[in-house]
């Protein structure tokens, strides 16, 4: 009988990439579902509320990076071990990724504890808006382990070709997060009203519950192809080293995605507190088109890492092109949803006037750039799935740094708020063919050393 990892390299690939993606993709729905309707609740607070949100999610950007760069790293170290058929080397890397979960949320902890306050006053000068998202903040950033666990721990499931258990996961996660929201934020029942205090409290206490079932299944289940056992855990700093040569640059990719968020709010507060906020929406919903798309990541890059170490360049090449496919397809029906229906989109978080006209010309202009999104972002995890994370770390930097910034800042001086959100598809339309051409050079050069075996 064929192991998890053993049918990366034999099923269809139609099929197999639509059996490891879309437990993900409805894991990654659902996820897009509970950032939007916390958001929803947070909004029917003030737009000030909303508006702190938008002002924290820089800082939540920076632990997404964290987990991120650390999973992506495991999974694709995982999967290239087991294509080469070392099980011991992707077990001691799983082993590796989880302790250094509990590291980063140690010290995130002590950080959030101590500098709250601080770190809002770097965004804005309003003392509503400092107070309100340092409330949050605070209880997200000494609950981060919370976050780092699973997302590392589901990375570490699905380089083993077990992408069903971090669907599980997250489904707990995200539903007991939108169950708990009303709760804590308005003070039903027998909860106390916390504000946005609330919502951080239903996030971390949801992310507990979903870590605490990833902790049963990693170690104590033994369905995995990973056996892992902690109590013989031995640290092996080129383990580390491996991780994060694909690792670090996803983590400096979510980082630049961070920067370039604080930079946005701080262009966009020179418009209001209501531009912050429409910005903050537009992030929300977005997710709900990028999401999917990641989702798809998760079935695709251990199909393509394993076939890299298997030397299959053949099914290299299907993997690639059926993903490019199913990505465009998802962003393109986001790009049509954005145009044609963006106030109805904008009037679930608040009514307020001013939001609904800046919001709706937003989404508008944003959207422009979906359908090429959905490539880039494919291109980006391909490297990422050939142990090679720089060129998506090269690219993110020119797309968000050097070019959206200060062509938002350019484009809001000049002529205003209206067209300060154009930087967005001018920004993308100049990533997309350095990205495709780099790749298109990595693939001629993988397939013809592979031929040469």
């Amino acid at each position: 009988m064929e192991s998890n990892s053993q049918k990366l390299g034999t099923e269809p690939i139609i099929p197999l990439l639509m059996r490891l993606s879309i437990p993900s993709i409805i894991a990654m729905a659902i996820q897009a579902l509970y950032n939007v309707v916390d958001s929803i609740y947070v909004g029917r607070i003030s737009t000030d509320a909303l508006s702190a949100l938008s002002l924290a999610f820089p800082i939540q950007i920076i632990l997404i990076g964290i987990g991120v760069g650390t999973g992506v790293g495991a999974s694709s170290l995982i999967s290239r071990r087991l294509g080469e058929k070392d099980n011991h080397a992707a077990v001691n890397a799983a082993e590796h990724s989880i302790m250094l979960s509990v590291f980063y949320g140690i010290i995130v902890a002590i950080f959030g504890f101590l500098f709250s306050d601080q770190i809002l006053q770097l965004f804005t000068g309003e003392a509503n808006l400092i107070r309100l998202g340092s409330e949050y903040i605070k209880i997200i950033l000494i609950g981060s382990t919370a976050m780092f666990f699973p997302m590392i721990s589901n990375n570490i499931l699905r380089g083993e070709g077990n992408t069903f258990t971090p669907m599980v996961a997250m489904l707990i996660g995200s539903i007991l997060n939108i169950i708990l929201d009303p709760f804590l934020i308005y003070g039903l029942w027998i909860f106390p009203e916390m504000g946005v205090a609330g919502a951080a409290t239903a996030t971390v206490t949801a992310r507990l519950i979903s870590g605490s079932f990833l902790v049963y299944i990693l170690l104590f289940s033994k369905k995995n192809e990973l056996q892992i056992s902690l109590k013989d855990f031995s640290f092996d700093f080129q383990i580390i080293k491996d991780i994060y040569v694909v690792g670090f640059p996803a983590m400096v990719m979510q980082f630049l995605a961070s920067f370039m968020l604080g930079g946005m709010n701080k262009i966009l507060a020179g418009f209001g507190s209501t531009a912050i906020a429409a910005a903050g929406i537009y992030f929300r919903l977005q997710s709900f088109v990028f999401m999917p798309v990641f989702g798809l990541n998760q079935g695709y890059m251990p199909i393509m890492g394993y076939n890299y170490g298997h030397n299959n360049p053949e099914r290299m090449k299907k993997t690639f092109k059926s993903a490019l496919l199913v990505a465009v397809t998802f962003t393109t029906t986001g790009f049509i949803i954005f145009q044609t229906v963006p106030e109805l989109l904008i009037k679930m978080f608040n009514s307020d006037p001013q939001l609904l006209k800046i919001g709706t010309n937003a989404l508008k202009k944003i959207s422009i750039a979906f359908p090429v999104i959905g490539p880039a972002i494919i291109i980006s995890t391909t490297f990422q799935a050939l142990g090679n994370g720089f060129p998506s770390l090269f690219f993110s930097f020119l797309r968000q740094i050097i070019v959206l910034l200060p062509v938002m800042y350019l484009l809001g001086h000049f002529f205003g708020l209206e067209y300060l959100w154009f930087a967005f598809p001018i920004s993308e339309a100049a990533n997309i063919l350095p990205a495709s051409i780099w790749l298109r050079l990595k693939f001629k050069s993988i397939f013809a050393r592979m031929e040469k075996k």
